[in-house]
This record gives structure tokens, C-alpha cells and sequence, in this order.
């Protein structure tokens, strides 16, 4: 975060930039946990012009956070600041992604129409925003970009249902993943325990995983499939089930969290995929069938048991306190204990807190008010979320307005041992 202090300190000239004149956290939102509820302030950061599409918080420097809005900027903020650190100006065009290089977060990718760009924050000079590098590969808007655990590969998945695979040391396009998906591909994941294997999902209700070093798809699971639906709770959205995001752990979270993928669909609910037992059960030639058992998690109790395949799921609906409206972002907390909580956002206006510690050592789904760690309320519908490692403004939330909002989804971390569950009613957002 010093490095961001001289970088700025050192600039001469900025764009003018919408200023907080006074301190503005006396608007509050509707906080519940474990079936208690109390009014908690929320953290405004300003600093877009536009509604804000995304944001990433820095895992080495606590606090540090960048989010990405349809005014082309990036805006970057330290926590223990009030206003902006400085913007970057960098499209025309809307960012709809970003990313860091995850071996070096100096380094940050842009997707902005059907362009990525590159940058490193330590080579910005005053008002110039040069790229280190563009990638134009794809053909449609990008929705979505990652960067693998070895800083090696890029991914770039777009409207037209394509995936580019850049090779970021060879600065060229690797492969091409098309005839996967027969709509947009709204996300992208890499598999840390799998280095050469990305998942995507898209609106055609389609999670797939590929082999990228052969272009090919080696299991495509259909939630639009009737087997595949969870909606049997009379509560639930009966909107498709879209897959609007995947998120998969960080290699740091994979002891506690295993080989998991969790997939925010379109209907509301939340999947939480055990992607070993996915991949092993079915040869890839029928692995586009339906399969017998995966709604039986919504039904009750028998939750996540092993189906006659031996593959392990979780549905998290409505019956469990779950979204009522399509879910358009899920992550991983990086506060307390790495990965025990998974944070999901909706078009509900909802962000919740999920414990995962609760289900998947057994993938029974037990207590529900147990399962549901926090309920936020908000005012608007989410875009997008990330969480930080810090104690505090560890949830970030960009939802319609352009105004970023910071929340404190845990006071202290937390030990899963020493943990008792009343501990629960006292997260408390600012």
C-alpha cells in the first residue's frame, strides 16, 4: 500500500474525481445471523462515474482493494483511507473484469469489450495508462478473466461461448475452447490441483470442464436438465438456472475445502460440486446425460449423499435460507480461517454467509440456522463481490449503483474450534 502512497504522491495532475466532503455511514443495512438481526453501518468508496461491475482485494497487502465500473476506470483504495487512491482511465468501453497476476500483484488484468489489457501499477506515470500488454483474441465481449495459480495462463471467456487461453510468458494465444457452450460463457475458473483443466459455465445452463492442452471438453454437466433442477420447494425462483459464476478455491484453501467448484445459478441456488467425484464418475461420452439423486439435496436432510455414481453435491436453496432471486456472485473468505465461509450475492438484494466447515467433511446438510453464518440486506441488486484479509471492511460489494460498498462480515478471525454457536450472532457488518 506504500508503493500506491508514492505513486500517487508522486503524480502531478489527476482526472477530477467525485470527493467525499464529509463522512457518509449513517445509512445503515439490515444484518441477521443465526436468526438474530440488528441494524449495522456500511462503508461507502467512492470515486466511478458509472455503475460499478467488479472488484479484487490484494491477498499480500490487507486492505488494498481495485473495482472496475462501466465508466472504463479502475479505482484503487487503501482501507485506512477515506477517499480514492487515484483512478485509472483506461476504455471507452465498460470493464466488465479484473484480476491479478497471482504470482505478482503488481501486475493487473483489464477486460474492457473484447480486449484484455495489462498493467503494471509500479510503471504508471502521470495521466498515462500504457498498457505492458493487449490481447485482442476474442470475438465477442469478455465477461470474464483469470489468471492461473502459476501466473502461466490467462483465461478470457466471452458472449459467444469461447474461451481463450493465453499464454502470458509466451505472450501469444494458447488454445481456443469453442463447441463447449451454445451461449454466452459468463465464467471461468482454473483447477489449482489440475494444471492443465479450466471450468467454465454459461447461460446455456452448462458447467464444463476442459482439457486445455488439447481444446477439448472433458465433462459438460446440463442444470437445465430436469434431474438437474432443485426446484421443488414451492419458494423457490423459477428463473433458468443460468450459471452466472464459478469460483473454485485458492490452493491455500484446497486441505480444508477439497477439490470443490460452487456454482451460482440463475433459479437461486447455490451448487457446491465435490469436481474429483464429478470427473471420476462418468466417462466423458456420457457425461452430458442426467443423473439420478442430484436434487435430492433440497429435499431435506439427505443433502450431499453420495448419488448411485459417487458423486457429491450440495444444494443450497431456499428451503436452506437461500436466495430467491438468481445468485450472481459467489467467493471465498479470505478473513479468519481461509476459506471457511463461502459469500454469496443475488439479485435478491441479499448477500449471504455460508459456513462451510458445517457440510462438507460429511456433505450432510444438518442445522440450517448453522449452515447460514449471515444475512445482509442490501438496497440494490449485487454485481459483484470479493472479500479481503482483513478483520475489518473484509466484504466488498458492487451492486448497481457506482458507489462501492465495504461491509464486515467477521469482527475477529474465527477458530472453528473454539467456536460456539451463539459466537455466531455477533458478526456485526460496519
Amino acid at each position: 500500500m506504500a508503493d500506491l502512497t508514492a505513486l500517487e504522491n508522486n503524480r502531478r495532475s489527476h482526472r477530477p474525481l467525485e470527493r467525499q466532503t464529509k463522512e457518509k455511514r449513517s445509512r445503515r443495512g439490515k444484518v441477521e445471523g443465526g436468526g438474530a438481526s440488528q441494524m449495522t453501518e456500511t462503508r461507502r468508496l467512492r470515486g466511478h462515474k458509472a455503475t460499478a461491475t467488479c472488484c479484487i482485494a490484494s491477498r499480500d497487502r490487507p486492505g488494498l482493494v481495485a473495482s472496475s465500473a462501466e465508466d472504463g476506470c479502475v479505482c484503487w483504495f487503501d482501507m485506512r483511507c477515506k477517499d480514492v487512491k487515484f483512478v485509472m482511465d483506461i476504455s471507452n468501453e465498460p470493464i466488465s473484469s479484473l484480476c491479478f497476476n497471482s504470482g505478482n500483484e503488481n501486475i493487473i488484468y483489464v477486460s474492457a469489450g473484447n480486449e484484455v489489457k495489462c498493467f503494471d501499477v509500479h510503471m504508471l506515470a502521470d495521466n498515462s495508462w500504457k498498457p505492458l500488454e493487449s490481447y485482442n483474441y476474442n470475438k465477442e465481449e469478455i465477461n470474464q478473466v483469470t489468471c492461473n495459480s502459476k501466473s502461466s495462463f490467462l483465461a478470457a471467456a466471452d458472449d459467444g461461448g469461447e474461451i481463450k487461453i493465453i499464454d502470458l510468458r509466451q505472450k501469444r494465444i494458447s488454445k481456443t475452447l469453442r463447441s463447449g457452450h451454445t451461449s454466452i460463457c459468463s465464467s471461468v475458473q482454473f483447477i489449482p490441483w489440475r494444471p492443465w483443466e479450466v471450468i467454465t459455465g454459461g447461460l446455456d445452463s452448462k458447467l464444463i470442464t476442459w482439457d486445455f492442452s488439447k481444446g477439448r471438453p472433458l465433462k459438460i454437466v446440463d442444470f437445465g436438465l430436469p434431474d438437474m433442477r432443485s426446484g421443488s420447494d414451492a419458494g423457490q425462483c423459477l428463473n433458468p438456472a443460468f450459471v452466472h459464476s464459478i469460483k473454485v478455491p485458492d490452493v491455500d484453501m484446497l486441505d480444508k475445502l477439497g477439490k470443490i467448484c460452487v456454482v451460482a445459478r440463475g433459479d437461486g441456488v447455490i451448487d457446491v460440486v465435490d469436481m474429483e467425484s464429478e470427473l471420476t464418475a462418468t466417462k466423458p461420452k456420457s457425461s452430458t446425460k442426467s443423473r439420478k439423486g442430484t436434487q435430492s439435496a433440497s429435499k431435506g436432510n439427505d443433502a450431499g449423499v453420495p448419488d448411485e455414481n459417487g458423486t457429491k453435491w450440495l444444494h443450497l436453496d431456499y428451503s436452506l435460507g437461500g436466495h430467491t432471486a438468481a445468485v450472481s456472485c459467489v467467493a471465498f473468505s479470505l478473513f479468519g480461517e481461509r476459506g471457511r465461509f463461502l459469500v454469496s450475492g443475488g439479485n435478491d438484494k441479499l448477500v449471504k454467509v455460508w459456513d462451510c466447515s458445517k457440510c462438507l467433511d460429511s456433505w450432510q446438510i444438518g442445522n440450517n440456522n448453522e449452515l447460514l453464518h449471515l444475512n445482509l440486506n442490501l438496497s440494490k441488486k449485487v454485481n459483484w463481490l470479493c472479500t479481503t484479509p482483513s478483520e475489518t471492511d473484509n466484504l466488498v460489494i458492487c451492486d448497481t449503483t457506482k458507489v462501492v460498498k465495504i461491509n464486515l462480515a467477521s469482527t475477529s478471525p474465527i477458530n472453528q474450534d473454539s467456536l460456539a454457536p451463539p459466537a455466531l450472532h455477533q458478526a456485526t457488518p460496519r
